[in-house]
């Protein structure tokens, strides 16, 4: 029940990551890669707290990432 827990919150911050990289279109590539990687690390603290296991945190939240990334860009191409 934990590691469905920890994937909403993950796709809770996955959201709010497109949000700001929305809401921040016009600066450069770099800050965006750094933002890229706080939100990720702050996916990684939040899933640590939960599960209290490094390896299950990091599959879960490349898991989450991966998925994610792949709905995002399916209703994108299906918008567009």
């Amino acid at each position: 029940m934990r590691i469905y827990i920890v994937i909403i919150v993950q796709f809770i911050i996955w959201s709010g990551y497109t949000l700001i990289e929305w809401l921040s279109n016009h600066d450069q590539l770099i800050y965006k890669v750094i933002m890229f990687f706080v939100f990720f690390y702050l996916a990684l603290l939040i899933g640590n707290q939960a599960t209290k296991s490094v390896r299950k945190t990091l599959f879960i939240t490349t898991l989450s990432l991966v998925i994610y990334t792949s709905i995002h860009y399916t209703l994108a191409s299906l918008i567009h």
